[in-house]
Order: C-alpha cells, then structure tokens, then sequence
C-alpha cells in the first residue's frame, strides 16, 4: 500500500467491508466492549449524522462516525464545563481502523475529517473512550482534545468499563 488514506463519506457499499473489519478489530482489541453480534446494525445506528471512511489502494481501512449527541454521558460534563447547549454539540462515534492498517495515519485523517466537519458547522464535538483504549487516547490528546472526565461505560447489564470524556475544541477554563 503506497500513499496516504484517503478519507470519503462511507456508502452502504462500504458495510459489509466494514463489518469485517470491526469483528477482526473487536476480536484483537475487544473492540466495541458491547461485542459485535450485529456489525451491520452497530455500523448504521439511526443517531448517526454522517459516516466517513478511509481507503488506500481501494481497501478500507476504518471509519468514523457524528452521532446526535441525544443521551450520551459526556454531554453532560461538556454542557457544565462550557454553558453551551445540546444544540451546539455532536459526538464523534465508531472510530476504528483494521488492525493490519495501524501505523498508516487512518485514524488520524478520519479524526480530522469530523473535527474539519465541525469546524465548517461551528459544532462542538464530545467523545468518550475506554480507558484500556490508549492508542486512542494518545491520538485525542495528540490532536488537542481536552480531557472532561470519567464515566463508567455500562452496556447490556455489565457493571460496566472505565471510559474518559473529552471534548473539543478543548473549552477555556
């Protein structure tokens, strides 16, 4: 594979690809902590606002997702710390990059895609991570997302994980 990726609005041509993707993701990383029995379903949740993909060589690599950020744990935090409404405010979702792509600055460029995409809306983005996700946790910080706090992530009646909020752009303090 030779070049950078290339980042494009996902297609539901790109799903099936992707779920592949995510179950060898899942199965390395234990990513997404909730499983995968449903890639398809996981990958076109209806909150989503837009999905984007990055390719090299016509593989795919990962993807992205900008949720409505209806529900999610961080808004809270994030609406405290900066008096903005949920109106101003989206929720970078479903980042994740094959394991046989890391090192190629995938997650990077898909990263930037949705922060360029807030920055062209004015929108605010939140996020939240899993605490044994440091790779993703360097890649926030490295690109000047700010730290919120912590939540515990509970899914399908588990006690749940330790996760990190952060935001950006980071607010002034």
């Amino acid at each position: 594979m030779a070049g950078r990726p290339r980042i494009r609005e996902r297609t539901d041509e790109d799903l099936d690809e992707l779920g592949t993707i995510l179950t060898r993701v899942h199965a390395e990383d234990g990513y997404p902590v909730e499983g995968v029995a449903s890639p398809r379903a996981w990958l076109t949740d209806p909150g989503f606002l837009r999905s984007w993909v990055a390719e090299r060589d016509g593989a795919l690599l990962g993807q992205v997702s900008l949720a409505d950020p209806e529900g999610a744990e961080t808004i809270a935090l994030w609406s405290e710390r900066t008096g903005r409404g949920i109106d101003e405010v989206a929720v970078l979702a479903r980042l994740f990059v094959s394991p046989e792509a890391r090192g190629l600055g995938a997650g990077e460029a898909l990263t930037r895609a949705v922060m360029e995409h807030a920055r062209e809306h004015d929108t605010a983005l939140v996020l939240d991570v899993m605490a044994k996700d440091r790779a993703a946790i360097r890649l926030y910080e490295r690109l000047g997302w700010e730290r919120l706090g912590d939540i515990v992530h509970a899914f399908d009646g588990s006690p749940g994980v330790p996760a990190y909020c952060y935001a950006w752009p980071p607010s002034a303090k």
